[in-house]
């Protein structure tokens, strides 16, 4: 298995490739628009202003306009807060109201943020349209199994409760809430800690991304 803190690559000679940024090491930057910040655990490639993907946690501290992405994809997730109401330029409206809704959008879309009920916390992941991805939320327990390979990179956030990441042969990585874990190569089994079929399903983000 490799471990790795920067930029990661796919190797077909390493068994599991497993990238894991920490909450705590999110770098915080200031929204497109100036009207908030996010904190940004990871964009690809690290370098420039433009980007093919990336994933950062916002904080939305009051009812506004958010930034235009023409040429991406939009996926947001409710991490904290009593929700929101997403206003889109073409009338429709999506809520999200409990921890763990997912909300997906064109990037170039006109939208307007109204809290409902103060600040709250989201997880974006955002992608050029020139990248195929598949994004959801899984219910987890006992654990879901994942797959990474050349042709596909997995993200992987625990939105409420700690996560357990089996990568076999005795190997395992603990993610604390909203780490977020890159898998390019291999396999790991994603479960909480100590599973009890009397305790709750965990929310936990997870994107593909196909190369």
């Amino acid at each position: 298995m490799a471990i790795e803190s920067d930029c990661l690559l796919y190797d077909a000679r390493v068994p599991n490739a497993l990238k894991i940024i920490r909450k705590s090491s999110f770098t915080a930057q200031p929204w497109k628009n100036a009207a908030g910040i996010t904190h940004e655990a990871i964009r690809v490639p690290p370098d420039g202003d433009s980007f093919l993907w990336r994933v950062s946690v916002a904080h939305i501290d009051a009812s506004g306009p958010f930034s235009d992405f023409a040429g991406f994809n939009r996926n947001m997730v409710l991490l904290r807060g009593s929700g929101l109401a997403l206003n889109f330029g073409h009338g429709e409206q999506r809520v999200l109201r409990q921890i763990g809704d997912l909300a997906q959008f064109d990037g170039a879309v006109g939208t307007q943020c109204e809290l409902l009920n103060g600040p709250c916390v989201d997880l974006n992941f955002m992608v050029s349209k020139s990248l195929r991805t598949d994004v959801r939320i899984e219910r987890v327990s006992e654990g879901l199994s994942v797959h990474a390979s050349e042709s596909k990179s997995i993200l992987i956030v625990g939105i409420e409760e700690p996560l357990m990441l089996n990568l076999g042969a005795g190997e395992s990585e603990q993610l604390e809430p909203w780490d977020l874990a890159v898998l390019s190569a291999g396999s790991a089994r994603v479960s909480k800690p100590e599973p009890n079929k009397a305790s709750a399903p965990s929310a936990v983000f997870f994107a593909t991304i196909y190369h």
